[in-house]
């Protein structure tokens, strides 16, 4: 049996977290003299309350998390913060059922970006502050797992992302407090660039902030509707930057600014800035085809790309207009992905580059039978283990995607709308495709029903699935 203390203990700090967090939207509406500022007492209390009794009734615990203790932390957090971060759209937001409120804030901490709350340009400043504030400490924590934690659980072939422990020279960052600090200073600077960027654009000062959160944690939520349609074109340029800037490694960063050297998956940066302008280059035309002018065009096709790949889910405007060419490219970069040790969600890239790799070898092999090629990443071997993990990662999403679009039809949701919901759901790209829930619409028609499926779906997709698979082993639980 896992040793439920530490877990115990380390969720209730992160709840406290999120309590504490809360409080910034309620000083917000204080400040502005808004109606809403008292209903965020209950949401600070409560949370403050649990936290602090989990952690008190987990002292004196073992310090130190092993392999499954670490399993079951990372995924009890996702399932639960979102509930208390639920609350302030429970008790802001008219008319959302227990269904609405879970997926919202699923959907911001995953920084998946889709939403069920309409009229988004008349909603209280602190519930859009809050919806951004959820994005943004999503991101900082996915980028923590993708770097610290998943590595050591090999999901995926994530284990070729471990940082050497014999050789501390080879690491960028020998301390793992060193590395939180350098990776918080990271997202740090690059939200205030983003938030400097987006203000000399033209926003407003409570826009640039927002979208600034929503934009390099990769999370798509806008303070308004119409998401990026509403802003000027060089708002939407800034936007593009932003989020690529938000789906690069964060480690390469942290490796360009100390000049140290160290396993860094830097070559998967190429491709995705190719896929961007080949992809954006097909949208533009199919943009130009439907009426637009080219450089309006190559505009919204850059900015669709860029948002789909990065799973940020921005939108400057309704690409299933351009014809079905444009909806088929946009479902197909859904399973894209960005780059590992980024906030961005999907396959990623390493993944991709790992399996057309083996595809190469094994048709050298069938040319040359007594031919031996040895599999390399950046230089560094690939274990059988690592090429394993990432077909198993690949497999299990397709089949999970399957599963939710036959789960989300025995609702009622139509075959478009639920195949197109499962991937942007599971891989955490935000708008799918259809009148309901694509880039003009939302998911709020959607029975609740459907909103339940597709809340844990966005949490599988984060858990990168796998994580989840393991804790179903009834070995998992026995010592």
């Amino acid at each position: 049996m896992p040793e439920f203390r530490p877990v115990v203990f380390i969720g209730g700090i992160l709840v406290l977290v999120l309590s504490a967090t809360m409080a910034i939207p309620a000083l917000v509406e204080l400040w502005l003299e808004a109606d809403h500022a008292s209903e965020y007492l209950p949401c600070v209390a409560v949370p403050a309350f649990l936290g602090s009794a989990a952690m008190l009734a987990a002292r004196g615990g073992p310090k130190k998390l092993g392999v499954r203790e670490a399993y079951l932390l990372t995924a009890g957090v996702w399932l639960i913060l979102p509930l208390v971060a639920a609350l302030p759209f429970m008790w802001t937001v008219p008319n959302l059922s227990l269904a609405d409120a879970y997926f919202e804030s699923v959907s911001g901490l995953t920084t998946t970006g889709s939403t069920v709350i309409t009229g988004l340009d008349k909603l209280p400043p602190g519930v859009l502050l809050w919806r951004s504030l959820l994005q943004w400490v999503g991101g900082i924590g996915i980028v923590a797992m993708a770097v610290a934690v998943l590595p050591l659980l090999k999901v995926g072939g994530m284990q070729l992302m471990k940082r050497e422990s014999s050789d501390t020279s080879d690491k960028i960052l020998a301390r793992p407090r060193e590395l939180a600090t350098w990776l918080l200073a990271v997202y740090l600077g690059l939200t205030v660039a983003s938030a400097i960027g987006y203000r000399l654009t033209g926003m407003s000062q409570f826009e640039a902030l927002n979208h600034a959160m929503t934009t390099v944690s990769t999370g798509g939520y806008s303070t308004h509707d119409a998401s990026f349609g509403g802003f000027s074109p060089a708002a939407q340029w800034a936007s593009v930057v932003f989020m690529l800037a938000g789906a690069v490694p964060f480690l390469w960063y942290v490796q360009l600014v100390r000049g140290t050297s160290g396993f860094v998956p830097w070559s998967q940066i190429p491709p995705m800035l190719g896929v961007v302008l080949v992809g954006g280059l097909i949208l533009a035309g199919t943009a130009v085809g439907s009426g637009h002018d080219p450089l309006e065009a190559l505009r919204h096709g850059v900015f669709t790309v860029a948002s789909v790949i990065t799973t940020t889910g921005y939108a400057s405007h309704d690409w299933q207009n351009w014809g079905p060419l444009a909806a088929s490219t946009v479902l197909m970069l859904t399973f894209c992905g960005g780059c590992t040790g980024s906030t961005a969600g999907g396959v990623k890239i390493f993944r991709w580059q790992l399996l057309f790799s083996r595809f190469r070898i094994i048709v050298q092999e069938m040319i040359r039978p007594h031919r031996v090629v040895a599999q390399v990443y950046q230089g560094r071997p690939v274990s059988p283990e690592v090429v394993q993990g990432v077909t198993a990662f690949i497999l299990l999403l397709g089949g999970v995607t399957s599963l939710t679009t036959v789960a989300l039809t025995a609702t009622g949701v139509d075959l478009v709308t639920a195949f197109s919901s499962a991937a942007t759901a599971i891989t955490n790209v935000g708008p799918a495709l259809g009148d309901i829930a694509g880039p003009a619409g939302t998911f709020a028609p959607l029975p609740d029903a459907a909103k339940w499926i597709l809340s844990f779906a966005m949490l599988l997709g984060r858990l990168e699935l796998l994580t989840v698979l393991v804790m179903l082993d009834p070995g998992f639980w026995r010592r």
